[in-house]
C-alpha cells in the first residue's frame, strides 16, 4: 500500500498509472533538497536545508531600494509618537492622511546621511498602521531589526500574473510585496473596515498588513514603488513539505511545472489537491466560524479572487520519502486557547492557534479527472500539522474583472472561472474549503 500511497501524493492523481519507479524518482526529487533532522528505527523527520530566494547584496539591481526602504522604515517606526489608544478617529483612516519625507544623501534635520541616490518616502496612514502593530503585538524595536538590521533582505520571486515583487526578511517574520496603484487604493478605502474586523476577531485568518509605503527614486530611475509589509503566513519552525493556493474555482487551477520540478517549495493549485483535512471537533467549529465572518468582511468590502493559502507539514516520513500513514487519531499539540485540545506530544512541541500549526489528519483523496473539484476519500491517513490564512485580499471587483469575467464565459464554465461577483465567489469559496475541511468523526 506505501508504494500506491506514494504514487498518490507524490505524482497526483493524474499520474497515478506511471511506474512506480518513476514515482519514486519523483519522491526522491522533491526531498533531494532536504537534510535529515533526526533519525529513528522507523521514520524521518525532515527540514528544508536552505531559505528561498536570492539575497540582495551590493550589485545587485534592486540594492538601492532595499536601502531605501531600510532608511524609510527605521524613519518611519523610530519617528516619536505620543501612546495611541486602539479607539482611533475616522481622521486616521483618511486617504489624505500621508507623510512625504526627503532623503537627500548629505543627510537632513531628520534624517541621517547615506551613500544611495536623494529619494522620497511617503507613509500611508501612518497612525493607524503603527496601531495596528500595536494590536498585532509587533514589537517596534524587533520590526526594525527584522526589517533594517544587518542581514539583507531576499528577493522570493520574480512578477507574475500580479507583477508584483516578493521580499522576505533574513529572519522570515515579514514579507514585503510591490503593489500597484490601483491595490493601493482598494487598502486605503477599505482600511477601516479591516482595522475593526482585525480588532473584532483575534483569531481572523486575513492578512496581517503591518504598514503601507511608497519610495519615489531621483535622478535616472525617477520612479515610484509602493509596498506594503505583511506577516509571512510560514514562518514557523516547521517544515513545509507541501503548499497549496486554494481558491474554488478550477479553470486554469492546476500547476503547470514539469513534474520533475516540482518541490517543497512550489505553490500547487485547487486541481493539484489530494487530500480531505479532518479537523477535531473544536478545531472544526471554530474554523468555520472563523471563515464564515472572514469571507463575510471580504464580500461587504467588494473583495474577490482571494485564496486560503494551506501548508502542510507531514509529522513523520519514511526513509524513501513517503509520508507514513496512520489508523490512529489525530495528532496532538499544545493549544495557546481553548481552540483545540489541551495536549503535548513530542513532535509538535510548539504552540498552535486558529491557523498556526493545527494538528489534522489529512486523508489521501482520488480525483475523478483533472478538469473536476470533487474528490473522493480512500480511507489512508496522514497525520499533519497545518499552517493556513486567507491571502491576497486587495482584489476588488473593477472594469478589469468583469471584462475578464464576460471573456471566459464566452470560453469557459462560467462557474469554473475565477473571476466572478463577489458575492458568488464567497459562496463558491465556502463551499469548497467546508468539502475539503471536515470534522473528524473517529
Amino acid at each position: 500500500m506505501n508504494k500506491k500511497l506514494s504514487s498518490i501524493i507524490k505524482a497526483g492523481e493524474s499520474k497515478v498509472k506511471k511506474s512506480q519507479a518513476g514515482v519514486k524518482k519523483r519522491a526522491n526529487s522533491i526531498f533531494a533538497a532536504m537534510s535529515v533532522a533526526h533519525v529513528d528505527d522507523d521514520d524521518i523527520i525532515v527540514k528544508p536545508s536552505k531559505m528561498q530566494g536570492e539575497t540582495i547584496s551590493k550589485g545587485h539591481k534592486n540594492y538601492e531600494l532595499m536601502l531605501n526602504l531600510q532608511l524609510g522604515i527605521r524613519h518611519s517606526v523610530g519617528r516619536p509618537a505620543p501612546a495611541t489608544s486602539l479607539d482611533l478617529r475616522d481622521t486616521a483612516f483618511n486617504p489624505k492622511e500621508k507623510i512625504w519625507t526627503r532623503f537627500p544623501p548629505q543627510g537632513s534635520k531628520h534624517t541621517p546621511p547615506h551613500q544611495s541616490s536623494a529619494f522620497k518616502w511617503k507613509d500611508y496612514c501612518p497612525l493607524v498602521f503603527r496601531t495596528l502593530r500595536k494590536l498585532f503585538k509587533v514589537d517596534p524595536a524587533d520590526y526594525m531589526i527584522s526589517i533594517c538590521g544587518d542581514d539583507a533582505l531576499r528577493v522570493l520571486s520574480s512578477p507574475g500574473k500580479s507583477g508584483s515583487f516578493f521580499y522576505s526578511t533574513n529572519d522570515d517574520k515579514y514579507m514585503i510585496k510591490t503593489m500597484k496603484k490601483s491595490e493601493v487604493k482598494v487598502l486605503i478605502r477599505m482600511l477601516q473596515a479591516y482595522y475593526n474586523h482585525v480588532r473584532a476577531f483575534e483569531n481572523t485568518l486575513v492578512t496581517k498588513f503591518f504598514g503601507l509605503h511608497c519610495v519615489k527614486m531621483t535622478g535616472h530611475a525617477h520612479k515610484k514603488v509602493r509596498f506594503v509589509i505583511m506577516g509571512n503566513l510560514f514562518c514557523t519552525k516547521y517544515a513545509i513539505h507541501r503548499r497549496f493556493d486554494l481558491k474554488g474555482s478550477s479553470q486554469g487551477r492546476l500547476t503547470d511545472k514539469p513534474e520533475s520540478e516540482i518541490d517543497s517549495t512550489t505553490t500547487l493549485k485547487d486541481l493539484d489537491l489530494n487530500f480531505i483535512f479532518r479537523l477535531q471537533k473544536s478545531w472544526f467549529q471554530e474554523f468555520s466560524r472563523q471563515v464564515d465572518r472572514d469571507c463575510d468582511f471580504l464580500e461587504q468590502e467588494r473583495i474577490m479572487d482571494y485564496s486560503l493559502l494551506v501548508g502542510i507539514h507531514f509529522i513523520q516520513i519514511s526513509r524513501t520519502g513517503e509520508p507514513l500513514t496512520t489508523e490512529a487519531s489525530i495528532s496532538q499539540v499544545q493549544t495557546s486557547s481553548g481552540d483545540g485540545d489541551q495536549a503535548s506530544g513530542e513532535a509538535a512541541p510548539e504552540l498552535s492557534r486558529l491557523g498556526i500549526n493545527m494538528p489534522a489528519q489529512a486523508e489521501l483523496a482520488m480525483r475523478r479527472n483533472d478538469c473536476e473539484l470533487a474528490m473522493e476519500p480512500m480511507g489512508e491517513y496522514c497525520d499533519v500539522i497545518l499552517i493556513l490564512g486567507i491571502i491576497d485580499i486587495l482584489q476588488d471587483y473593477d472594469i478589469s474583472k468583469k471584462l475578464e469575467h464576460a471573456y471566459k464565459s464566452f470560453h469557459y464554465d462560467p462557474s469554473s472561472i475565477s473571476a466572478v461577483d463577489p458575492s458568488q465567489y464567497s459562496r463558491r469559496f465556502r463551499d469548497f474549503i467546508f468539502r475539503i475541511f471536515t470534522q473528524d468523526t473517529t
